[in-house]
């Protein structure tokens, strides 16, 4: 088993935080200069849902009740898919989050994560690749490919927040997930679940990043390919190493509550910028035994 590795950061600040703080100087220099009152700043970010709890995270479907639409494998770009979405919006829109399967798979072995994500406040979509023999970087420009789908031409462009998109994939899903946040560093999260990919660095990546990796994973084993693409990640990128304890290379093809715990936690502070969700990732974790994870490593506290 490997141990937890400490901080890497350890100034106290979190992204609603720093907002506020910036909001309360702005509003003190006005206070002072026009003598009137100024109400107090709102909390920051897009806060979706009740406040959480260690059993709402884990649940398997959050407070929102969802639905889906079909995408064609007609559509340009990549091959289709299902979107998951809240049907209701009266508290406003949703990040949106594009998933990607593995090599040879399609998107059926990432549908678990569909209406378990939705239901906590996004919109997903898993998609189909357009083989299923694509390389990691071909499956990297079909998920940009599915990113513009959604906010452009889907049923749901209405739902879905154009600013606030996220990717996950698995395997070579999780490695096209690493190309895509290189090549768009204006979205807002990125989560490759036992990613794999011949590229080895991705200091250039200015999304947060948290790779989710399997202990005991003989295909993309950890040691060639999560730790070195985590590694590699500058060290200004917010970012997290997650390794599940005895877990193989398909962990993420079936309803796993570590995953989605973790994976709901860093969209909500990274996509939603919901503080409130900071707690489910800092501190880290233990690891070892009688945990879920062997191994954790994280710049906590983010956004420093």
């Amino acid at each position: 088993m490997r141990t937890q590795n400490a901080p890497e950061n350890t100034t106290p600040r979190s992204w609603a935080g720093r907002l506020a703080t910036r909001t309360a100087l702005v509003l003190g220099v006005a206070v002072a200069t026009a003598a009137t009152v100024v109400a107090p700043a709102q909390a920051a970010g897009y806060e979706r849902g009740p406040d959480p709890t260690e059993s709402s995270v884990e649940a398997l479907r959050g407070s929102f009740d969802t639905d889906t639409e079909n995408v064609s494998s007609f559509v340009s770009g990549f091959g289709g898919g299902t979107i998951y979405y809240p049907t209701d919006t009266s508290q406003g829109t949703f990040g949106g989050v594009v998933v990607a399967p593995g090599y040879t798979a399609s998107s059926s072995t990432m549908s678990w994560l569909g209406h378990r994500l939705a239901s906590q406040g996004f919109v997903i979509f898993t998609i189909d690749t357009n083989t299923r023999y694509d390389q990691p970087d071909s499956r990297g420009r079909q998920i940009e490919a599915a990113l513009d789908y959604l906010v452009e031409d889907s049923d749901v462009t209405d739902t879905v927040d154009p600013d606030r998109l996220a990717v996950m994939g698995h395997s070579m899903g999780g490695g096209g997930t690493l190309a895509a946040a290189d090549d768009r560093p204006e979205l807002k999260a990125a989560i490759p679940l036992t990613p794999w990919h011949t590229q080895k660095s991705w200091r250039n990546v200015q999304v947060p990043t948290m790779i989710i990796g399997a202990e005991n994973d003989s295909i993309a084993s950890t040691r060639s390919h999560s730790i070195p693409f985590y590694e590699s990640l500058n060290s200004s990128v917010d970012k997290a190493y997650v390794e599940l304890a005895g877990a193989s290379h398909f962990a993420p093809n079936s309803n796993n509550t570590p995953i989605a715990r973790n994976s709901i936690a860093w969209l909500k502070v990274f996509v939603d910028e919901d503080e409130r969700y900071e707690q489910f990732l800092c501190p880290a974790p233990s690891t070892g035994w009688f945990s879920d994870y062997s191994d954790y490593r994280d710049t906590c506290p983010y956004g420093s």
